[in-house]
């Protein structure tokens, strides 16, 4: 029997993130050498590994707040983990509502953006730009400006746009939530072709109808931890039960319960010291990187307006 093939392995991932210091903090500490400040890191997410063989679909479910995006942003490569690796073997590709796109700019400039943005030429958007259009069906508001659009509209957009750069790994991270049923069926069934095609999906969703519809496995976070990752229905047989005894406990012990898990993700007995000088590394590595996108995000303006 053949061994399977990974095309996403996450081994060991965390991500901490700093409560107290705002981002202006943390650049002015760039410039403070030595000095000390204080914070209070916790875990949005904590030791999370997993393995996903190429062609399946995985459901990321757990409460609000338990890390299901922050674990989206980094398969999307839109964050970095503090600790751990993300192997990826293909293009990924994250549709959240909003991500990615310019208010600023019309539907039509960003179709042309986000394209650009995934290596597409300008021959082949424009190949392609009918199609986005129309699986969006958005055409009386492609040329209106993005700050227009209502949250249906803008995750239409970046749905459609998404698929049409045809992404080895697709990660849509509540972008169906806002849709109107008959839009989200057609995604549903664009995104089962994607699979039948050999890619890899992760789905995260609040609706358990959608992700035993659409999904092999499920992925279960809980306040930064991972708890399971299984068959679809099994673990959302115990996320359910789990969600059902929170329902009815009494209030008192709803806020008891949720504050000892709080309490659990703050990070215990850690060389502060250590932690902030990390951040200050990575934030000042994202500075310089911001810098070159910056520019070439600036090519890229103007090859849309030239």
């Amino acid at each position: 029997m053949p061994a399977p093939q990974y095309n996403v392995i996450c081994e060991n991932v965390t991500k901490i993130y700093d409560l107290n210091r705002s981002r202006a903090d943390k650049l002015l500490s760039l410039f403070t050498f030595g000095k000390t400040y204080s914070f209070k890191p916790y875990y949005a997410l904590k030791d999370v590994s997993f393995k996903v063989e190429r062609g399946t679909s995985v459901g990321i479910i757990g409460l609000n707040g338990s890390g299901k995006s922050t674990l989206s942003n980094i398969l999307g490569e839109v964050v970095m983990p503090t600790y751990g690796e993300v192997h990826t073997e293909g293009k990924p590709s994250l549709i959240a509502i909003g991500a990615g796109l310019n208010p600023s700019f019309t539907g039509e400039e960003n179709i042309r953006y986000k394209c650009l943005m995934h290596g597409m030429s300008t021959q082949e958007i424009n190949e392609k730009f009918d199609e986005i259009v129309k699986f969006s069906e958005l055409d009386e508001f492609i040329y209106q400006p993005l700050k227009s659009y209502s949250s249906g509209m803008k995750s239409r957009l970046g749905f459609s746009i998404a698929i049409h750069t045809d992404p080895d790994i697709l990660i849509v991270d509540e972008a169906l939530s806002v849709g109107d049923e008959t839009f989200s069926n057609k995604c549903i069934e664009r995104m089962k072709a994607f699979q039948e095609q050999g890619k890899t999906i992760f789905f995260v969703s609040h609706s358990a109808s959608q992700i035993r519809k659409m999904c092999d496995k499920a992925l279960w976070i809980h306040y930064g931890q991972m708890v399971a990752y299984d068959d679809v229905h099994s673990v959302i047989k115990r996320y359910n039960a789990l969600v059902q005894k929170i329902k009815h406990m009494p209030k008192s012990e709803q806020v008891a319960y949720k504050k000892k898990k709080l309490k659990q993700q703050q990070v215990s007995d850690c060389d502060v010291s250590t932690i902030s000088q990390q951040q200050d590394i990575s934030l000042m590595t994202q500075g310089l990187i911001g810098v070159t996108f910056i520019g070439w995000i600036a090519a890229i303006y103007f090859q849309l307006i030239g």
